[in-house]
């Protein structure tokens, strides 16, 4: 079997990594390694910490990496600090994450010929304005606006500086905003799906015409699995459910709509300071190169994916509800 270490696999996504590989990769035996911070949750992998093995620790540690990386064949590496306001408060630990601990696990692959791939994010490529035709592909430059893309583009350079200089078998995807089951509830959707189940009327920053290109989780891990197959070294691949025509309101509006309320029944807070306007995704390479498609793409897909994500969130209350009281006077503080 292939050894397969997914680094931050407690957290969002890479914790659905670990369910999807799980589900229809038996081929890899599964290593964990996550520092456990608020974003990263043991309980995401509770149901199968038997068929894992678990490892608590920080991709900054260098001895921890170097051991785990030495005897492993494939690094997936997930771990980030990942949201937006947070970096606006204390950019420091998306400083130490995302550049030095990807630095950390370069140099053990680097010392030990592993492959890796590394997950990154289209806020690397700043954003569009509203009634711009384009979409990010392979090619956009960056031009981060946040201490968080900033720290994810210094991250994405470093790993092409380790693939040109020292010729490391690795590649990059960049991937459109996720949403779906295990997402920590201080993020978008399920901020508002949790606060309709707590019978508080859903935020939206602004006036709500910001864009995403929301893509269901396991779309976007299903796209790693078929680069980690299919993959050319060297190269990076973006992934983009092309859901790039549906704004923050109409998002809010179809979770109000899809929970029994009425389409209007969220209230507008504060925007966030220096907020991106839209991002687009262009996965023409994946999908023509590798064959990539995603399952809930367009409006009625993503409203499937919504349904989904709902379902999950209503029957796992007890996942979420003791850090619920906390998110929302944190959020409150500011206004949002």
């Amino acid at each position: 079997m292939t050894k397969l270490l997914i680094t931050g696999g407690a957290g969002f996504i890479g914790a659905n990594f670990v369910h999807y590989t799980l589900a229809h990769h038996p081929e890899y035996e599964v290593s964990v390694v996550d520092k456990l911070t608020y974003a990263g949750n043991s309980a995401n992998l509770e149901t199968v910490l038997d068929k894992v093995q678990f490892i608590t620790g920080d991709i900054c540690d260098k001895e921890l990496m170097d051991r785990l990386i030495s005897d492993t064949d494939i690094v997936v590496h997930f771990a980030a600090e990942s949201h937006n306001d947070n970096s606006l408060r204390d950019p420091w630990p998306f400083i130490q994450s995302n550049i030095i601990g990807t630095y950390t696990i370069l140099e053990a692959v680097r010392a030990h010929n592993k492959r890796l791939h590394h997950i990154s994010t289209d806020e690397v490529f700043g954003d569009l304005e509203l009634d711009d035709p384009n979409k990010f592909n392979e090619h956009t430059a960056y031009d981060p606006s946040s201490p968080y893309s900033a720290s994810k583009a210094s991250s994405d350079h470093l790993v092409r500086a380790w693939i040109r200089s020292f010729g490391i078998k690795a590649t990059i995807s960049n991937c459109s905003n996720n949403y779906g089951p295990y997402q920590h509830i201080e993020k978008f959707i399920p901020r508002q799906i949790t606060n309709i189940l707590s019978d508080i009327k859903p935020k939206l920053y602004g006036t709500g015409e910001q864009v995403r290109d929301w893509i269901h989780v396991d779309d976007h891990n299903s796209a790693v699995h078929l680069i980690l197959d299919k993959g050319q070294l060297g190269e990076t691949y973006i992934i983009g459910a092309d859901n790039d025509h549906v704004n923050n309101k109409s998002v809010i509006e179809m979770i109000c709509e899809l929970m029994g309320k009425p389409a209007d029944w969220y209230e507008h807070v504060n925007d966030r300071p220096g907020h991106d306007m839209r991002y687009a995704m262009d996965s023409s390479k994946l999908r023509h190169e590798l064959g990539w498609q995603p399952r809930y793409t367009d409006q009625n897909g993503m409203r499937d994916g919504l349904l989904a994500t709902i379902a999950w969130y209503t029957d796992n209350q007890d996942w979420w509800m003791g850090d619920k009281a906390e998110t929302e006077t944190n959020y409150a503080k500011r206004g949002q």
